[in-house]
């Protein structure tokens, strides 16, 4: 039985991502947007799962990606093409979006064959594209909603009515989906200060930034996880450079 446990959890991914499909198609942005957040819940969790019962398998890492397409791929193009649609006098614009969808396929596909990407990604994980556009929508959202993180979540209203930028940043995550870009993952083997400490800085300041601004926050800390991942790449090639 348990055995099957954590390629249930990637299966419920799945379904998830096939429901975030359906409210997008339909209008229901922010449901949609709830439905890719827990889908990365349940991506989180069935890794874990599948370590904490040492049932690792082949065909699990396979599921895996397959429903990350689905989730943090295809749903997320389809979040991006109705927010192109919606204010664009250009409607064919709109298209761009399922790049998307297509590059995440190609991170995904470049995952499995990399022996690179067992301590680090290699391109800007697809997860993390989900996360900016389901926080887009939910920035909105809570603008129009609640009322909170002011500033941040009315840039968020004004880039949302921005299609041409929108289409822009597609073409952006599409390259940083690809990327021959080393950035860290935040999974901890160990819980030292000097093993992890750009994760640490990540996670406290992260945290702070979600506390103030809620879903506004996750542009600027996906940002700042690419910085972090610079300074800590740079960090590994210096004592080489020394030594050399």
């Amino acid at each position: 039985m348990k055995r099957h446990l954590p390629n249930a959890i990637t299966s419920a991914n799945l379904l998830c991502g096939c429901l975030a499909i359906q409210a997008a198609i339909l209008g229901e942005l922010p449901k949609s947007a709830f439905f890719v957040l827990l889908a990365a819940f349940l991506d989180f969790f069935d890794g874990m799962a599948a370590r904490l019962l040492k049932v690792s398998s082949p065909i699990g890492a396979q599921l895996d990606s397959l429903a990350d397409v689905v989730s943090f791929g295809v749903a997320p193009s389809f979040m991006a093409f109705h927010l192109i649609s919606r204010y664009s006098e250009n409607q064919s614009l709109a298209y761009v979006a399922f790049l998307l969808a297509i590059f995440s396929a190609v991170r995904l596909a470049k995952f499995n064959v990399d022996d690179r990407q067992s301590e680090q990604f290699i391109g800007l994980p697809t997860p993390a594209n989900a996360l900016f556009w389901l926080s887009l929508v939910l920035s909105v959202w809570q603008a129009q909603e609640f009322n909170y993180g002011e500033f941040l979540a009315e840039a968020s209203v004004r880039l949302s009515q921005a299609p041409g930028i929108l289409a822009l940043l597609v073409l952006v995550f599409a390259y940083l989906l690809i990327a021959e870009m080393p950035l860290m993952s935040l999974k901890f083997k160990q819980f030292g200060w000097k093993e992890n400490r750009y994760r640490y800085i990540l996670l406290i300041i992260g945290a702070v930034l979600i506390a103030l601004f809620l879903f506004a926050a996750v542009p600027i800390i996906l940002i700042l996880y690419l910085i972090l991942s610079y300074i800590q790449e740079r960090s590994k090639k210096q004592p080489n450079e020394i030594q050399s």
